[in-house]
């Protein structure tokens, strides 16, 4: 995320507080992109938004977890290589016409979860709406109420006269909702992301006052360059 902002601001400064990476991002090289279009010549490249810098200069377009299916229907070709989760990828497949051909990664905070656990919830709070994230398993989206990005479950919620709220997510955007909407019961377990948990208050407070090098985002200008291009027409595509 700390790279996609330099990508479009290149004159900032962005700051990191801690080296705090990402399972997906992790998964798939730039290397691994380009071996892919060898495998598949025909076919078009997006990529969730979740990758490094590098990944982003190889793909045509990126996504969000908002505008993937849009993003995907507005490529021209049949078949579109989607990088790098395999769990939102087969969500997405049965939301579009497109062929996917999907990459072998996952978040490892959604894919914990379980239809037992779905199950165990909705034995013990008959009333609850329960709101998945598509980074989740397809059986997962399968068994709740509601399942979309963060954004589209905060929209959810707003307008649900539910009680009590189950969220398939990660334990930040619960806190959220705890925030945001206190009438609402929040119910079930979440789910930490060890990466985001890495941020501490100490750490912000060094990159501001007088950051280490390795809190100082830099990309090079060629993938800058390469990279915007595939956030730019994924901006217009969602014009």
């Amino acid at each position: 995320m700390g790279e996609t902002a330099k990508i479009l601001s290149p004159e900032k400064d962005v700051l990191v507080p801690a080296i705090a990476g990402c399972s997906l991002a992790e998964s798939i090289t730039a290397e691994d992109v380009r071996e892919l279009r060898k495998q598949h010549p025909n076919a078009g490249v997006v990529c969730y938004v979740n990758t490094s810098a590098g990944v982003k200069a190889e793909s045509d377009v990126c996504c969000t977890s908002a505008n993937v299916v849009n993003v995907i229907d507005a490529m021209p070709q049949g078949e579109v290589i989607f990088i790098p989760d395999k769990l939102m990828g087969q969500n997405v497949q049965k939301l579009t016409k497109k062929k996917l051909i999907l990459w072998d990664g996952t978040c490892i905070v959604h894919e914990l979860f379980t239809v037992d656990t779905i199950k165990e919830i909705r034995a013990q709070h008959p009333g609850v709406k329960i709101l998945a994230h598509t980074e989740c398993n397809s059986a997962v989206v399968d068994e709740v109420d509601m399942a979309g990005s963060t954004s589209d479950m905060l929209r959810y919620i707003a307008s649900s006269d539910a009680d009590e709220i189950m969220l398939v997510t990660e334990c930040g955007i619960t806190d959220r909702v705890q925030t945001e909407f206190v009438d609402k019961h929040i119910v079930g377990t979440c789910s930490m992301c060890p990466y985001m948990k890495k941020i501490m208050l100490r750490d912000i407070l060094v990159a501001l006052k007088d950051p280490r090098p390795d809190q100082i985002i830099e990309i090079p200008e060629d993938i800058r360059v390469k990279a915007k291009q595939s956030l730019d027409r994924m901006l217009n595509i969602s014009k």
